[in-house]
């Protein structure tokens, strides 16, 4: 039995197996694709930047900003936590882990308007993460630290005695067979809800179940409805970050909704973050982004000659060097479901109510409110996923002691075959379910939400949990197939669990706030000035939903 398990391999899945196992800690990290996964290693992306104040002032001044940007929904404790907690925790991913951070290449370029964060109103210090140093130091952190890796393990469930968690169960997509893990701890930094989109910027391993699965074992959900959504090229590429910076570049071959600002005002505004918010009049270029469809918004881009922004050439030259679009090549953006604001209620060190069950990451909410401060997402990964890997350890070495998690589970994998009460649907049905589930959710749950929308959004996913009932059926064996079968039917519940949770959240907001934009509501209401909470209750596990 392993002292802590650890699901996900992003950047908040990998600092918390390494501060778990810097205590000495047995320590398991599992993930559904391969090593270095999920968003922090999407590869239609050039690197991820991080944000951190310079000293205490900053750390005090950086939490009111993110409240403030919050929209009053953060969870105020929480974020203080987290702005004084992200100085000492980039000293250890850089002194501890090995991790070498990029830094802007000289005093000047860190002045330029550029390094100011999405939302934010002054320069923080910034570091950039390449993906090579963060593989090639975490590589070194599990292998110094003997950190067992379960790759092409999606989990399935998680599995109790008693009242406390006992590890996790697993398909092992390599070998189609269930695996057992057994755990005294277990931490969730499987990511966001963006797998649940038909458009997204994320990886396809970020699948939007694990949240269902932690409502089902008594977690709750805060601010689900808030997300972000990014605009992306369509082409000549597809599937890649637009720099929001160059948006001051753009020349759109269509007009704006203008209303009191000209289309270079517009431009100039929205180049100063990268989501979309409903908070500021240049959300006019979202909403022609967006009305665009499958064809996307047609832009070329007008760069200057001289004194091009140090942000700027990285990204003209990344896009050219990876893509092969020029800087003069015409684009087409549209709208991509990107990163979640909400998810997992944890406190500051990352324990989720229920005993034994850890979560960090982008898996998790209140750190963040209807908007974020851009480079707090991997400065989240890094700060809750230390400190939860802290805990994990703790209370593992706890439960140890005390002797009430049972020893006999063993130490790493046990395979299993099909629990006789599980059920099984077919890839072919999976399929058309996920697509049926990814067309509704961005056709209804994107930028432009509607009372009639989210009513045709929700009746629509009950409709499609009562088809998994209906067509799920028992495997007669156990074999490969029937196996990949059970999970894909566990998968859909979860999937179709936490989309009605996301729904339901943005029906209970009639307003708009931050990410959240109600188009028949389009201001915000001071009364909804307030988190929401996701839970389930009862034998029934009925879904409840509510702000305030």
């Amino acid at each position: 039995m392993y002292d802590v398990l650890v699901i996900g391999t992003g950047i908040a899945g990998l600092s918390a197996a390494v501060s778990a196992a810097q205590t000495g800690a047995q320590v398991a990290l599992a993930s559904a694709g391969k090593l270095f996964s999920g968003s922090s290693f999407y590869p239609g992306t050039w690197g991820l930047g991080l944000i951190a104040p310079v000293d205490d002032e900053d750390a005090a001044d950086l939490a009111d900003t993110i409240k403030r940007v919050g929209c009053g929904v953060a969870v105020p404790s929480l974020v203080d936590a987290f702005a004084h907690g992200i100085r000492p925790a980039l000293v250890w991913l850089q002194d501890e882990v090995g991790v070498e951070l990029m830094e802007p290449s000289s005093t000047d370029a860190a002045s330029q308007k550029a390094f100011i964060p999405c939302f934010d109103h002054k320069h923080r210090q910034w570091r950039g993460l390449t993906r090579q140093s963060m593989q090639d130091a975490f590589t070194s952190a599990i292998d110094r630290f003997g950190i067992d890796l379960l790759e092409r393990h999606e989990l399935v469930d998680l599995m109790d005695r008693g009242d406390r968690l006992a590890g996790a169960l697993f398909l092992n997509t390599a070998t189609k067979r269930f695996a057992a893990v057994g755990a005294r701890a277990v931490i969730l930094a499987t990511g966001g809800t963006s797998g649940l989109f038909e458009r997204t910027l994320t990886s396809r391993d970020v699948l939007g179940s694990v949240q269902g699965i932690a409502l089902k074992h008594g977690c709750s959900l805060i601010n689900i409805e808030f997300m972000q959504m990014m605009p992306g090229l369509l082409s000549p590429a597809r599937g890649v970050v637009f720099n929001e910076k160059t948006f001051r570049y753009a020349a759109p071959n269509e007009s704006l909704d203008r209303a009191r600002h000209s289309t270079a005002d517009l431009l100039e505004m929205r180049s100063g973050y990268g989501p979309f918010t409903s908070r500021l009049a240049s959300r006019a270029v979202d909403f022609a982004i967006d009305s665009a469809g499958e064809d996307g918004w047609p832009v070329t881009m007008n760069y200057p000659k001289d004194n091009v922004p140090e942000f700027v050439q990285t990204f003209s030259g990344w896009l050219k060097d990876e893509f092969g679009v020029k800087p003069d090549t015409p684009l087409r953006l549209g709208m991509y479901a990107h990163a979640s604001n909400g998810g997992i209620r944890i406190n500051s060190r990352g324990e989720t109510g229920v005993e034994g069950l850890y979560a960090c990451g982008e898996a998790t909410g209140g750190m963040h409110g209807a908007d974020r401060i851009g480079g707090l997402s991997s400065a989240n990964g890094v700060v809750f996923g230390r400190a939860a890997g802290k805990a994990a350890a703790k209370y593992a070495r706890v439960a140890s002691a005390s002797r009430d998690v049972d020893a006999s589970m063993g130490g790493t994998e046990a395979p299993l075959k099909v629990p006789v009460q599980t059920r099984a649907i077919e890839m072919y049905n999976a399929t058309k379910i996920t697509g049926e589930l990814h067309r509704l959710m961005s056709e209804h749950c994107m930028i432009r939400r509607t009372e009639d929308s989210l009513d045709a959004a929700l009746e629509q996913i009950i409709e499609l949990e009562e088809t998994v009932r209906d067509i799920a059926v028992k495997p007669s064996q156990a074999n490969d197939s029937a196996n990949r079968s059970a999970m894909l039917y566990h998968r859909l519940n979860n999937q179709l669990l936490l989309a009605r949770a996301m729904v339901e959240a943005m029906q209970g907001r009639s307003e708009s706030r931050g990410s959240h934009a109600r188009a028949d509501h389009p201001q915000e209401d001071p009364a909804l000035a307030h988190p929401s909470r996701a839970f389930l209750t009862g034998r029934r596990n009925t879904l409840n939903v509510s702000i305030g």
